[in-house]
């Protein structure tokens, strides 16, 4: 079935959802670096979230009941969504954002292969073409050698290798949640299987803080405007998601979303003053460009 062409007024929608999506990761980075941790930050941003998105669908008029079958794949997604967060922002924590946000794009190939092995699809002859350059552009973007860096490769694998790890665990959950819900939740309305998502989320997140013994709050001025934007950015791109997409038409995901590391390296570079070797710029490129091209496929 082909795609309906997007509205110019749903292209720029979506642009702007993308760009708030990498400007909150942009903001989680400039607030870890001066004392927040990562589950501090994930419990200010899906609590407030979920507060924020019940309302809209109380608002809307939509049921929170759930079926009692649809109960365990909802709280398997929401576990596995719950250690995604965790785990991007983790990864974010230590490596360029986007760098952490293409390690995590590999999740179209995670996808076609948790499809495999719980219920023996056969993948895609677009995903598995798309496999060997998705690859390779990530090889460049994180300069796995050492080339760019002069580290080599068992430097600069010294320097990214937990970031990475963290961002390909991510990675890998979000596509066994995405396959769970395709195979096991399909039925349930997207909303509200959204918000029982953010508030597992948010709980598994307040949680973790307490078995820590508190939250790690900013140390700074600079670190309490990164805490309160990935809020805002996050809540804000969630609001726009439940109540303007739908109207313009705009169902399910986008692969304009995948611009999101684009917008979060040159925002990196603006305000954390990251930079990235041109030849990682190259690789960032083709590892977004396939993953578009696999959801823009019919």
């Amino acid at each position: 079935m082909k795609r309906s062409p997007l509205s110019r007024s749903a292209f720029l929608t979506l642009l702007l959802v993308a760009s708030m999506m990498g400007g909150n990761h942009v903001a989680a980075r400039l607030a870890f670096n001066h004392g927040v941790d990562v589950a501090t930050a994930v419990a200010a941003r899906s609590s407030i979230t979920t507060m924020v998105v019940i309302l809209l669908l109380l608002w809307q008029g939509v049921s929170l009941r759930i079926e009692s079958r649809h109960i365990r794949p909802l709280l398997l997604i929401g576990a596995l969504i719950s250690v995604q967060s965790l785990t991007l922002y983790s990864s974010v924590a230590r490596l360029p954002v986007a760098l952490a946000l293409l390690a995590f794009n590999t999740y179209p190939l995670w996808a076609a292969f948790w499809d495999w092995l719980l219920y023996r699809r056969t993948p895609e002859r677009a995903v598995l073409l798309a496999m060997p350059i998705l690859l390779l552009g990530l090889s460049l973007a994180l300069d796995v050698l050492g080339a760019a860096s002069g580290l080599g490769a068992a430097g600069q694998w010294g320097r990214i290798g937990a970031g990475v790890a963290f961002a390909l665990t991510a990675a890998s959950t979000f596509a066994l949640a995405l396959v769970i819900t395709q195979h096991r939740a399909a039925e349930v309305d997207g909303r509200l299987r959204t918000v029982t998502t953010l508030g597992m989320v948010g709980v598994m997140a307040l949680a973790a803080i307490a078995l820590q013994g508190g939250p790690h709050l900013p140390q700074s001025t600079p670190g309490w405007w990164g805490l309160a934007l990935l809020t805002f950015l996050y809540g804000t791109a969630f609001t726009i998601m439940f109540t303007v997409l739908p109207k313009l038409g705009v169902v399910g995901g986008s692969p304009i979303m995948n611009v999101e590391p684009i917008v979060a390296l040159v925002l990196a570079w603006i305000v954390l003053d990251q930079s990235i070797a041109a030849t990682q710029v190259v690789g960032g490129l083709m590892v977004v460009g396939t993953v578009m091209a696999l959801g823009l496929r019919r």
